[in-house]
């Protein structure tokens, strides 16, 4: 699913990834740790497309090259970057966002759009299995 391999990335002629390593196969789940600046954020920025990095190396999604692809082909291939703290926008609720960028991606893979009732139960459910998924790590995590 997705493969990165060589990876560098560097901003400012500062490298800030040095050949970086990695594979996530369809349904895992990998949780990328460190301390600050230890390139977190910049792998991410780079795999999203954000401006401004110089990048080398390999990283493909499905087997489609990410590093040439526009921030908005990503995000259609579904790859998308979001904001851990959002800011808040008066008058647009957060399942109103969710909504907008997932019939953005729809719309880009000639998918129809979700009505808003829909949405909101096909979101309800998804984070009722998440609140279930999160109870059972921490279940096995307080086992260990």
């Amino acid at each position: 699913m997705l493969h990165v391999e060589g990876l560098t990335a560097a901003i400012g002629g500062k490298r800030i990834l040095n050949g970086l390593d990695l594979d996530v196969g369809a349904g895992e789940v990998h949780a990328i740790m460190g301390p600050n600046g230890a390139g977190k954020s910049t792998l991410s920025n780079v795999l999203a497309g954000r401006d401004g990095y110089e990048v080398t190396g390999v990283a493909t999604l499905d087997g489609v090259d990410l590093l040439s692809l526009t921030p908005e082909a990503r995000a259609a291939a579904g790859l998308f970057l979001a904001f851990q703290y959002p800011t808040e926008i008066p008058g647009v609720g957060n399942m109103y966002f969710l909504r907008t960028a997932v019939n953005a991606v729809r719309r880009e893979r000639g998918q129809p759009e979700i009505a808003a009732v829909d949405f909101l139960a096909t979101a309800k459910e998804h984070m009722a299995r998440l609140e279930e998924l999160v109870k059972t790590k921490e279940a096995d995590i307080m086992e260990v």
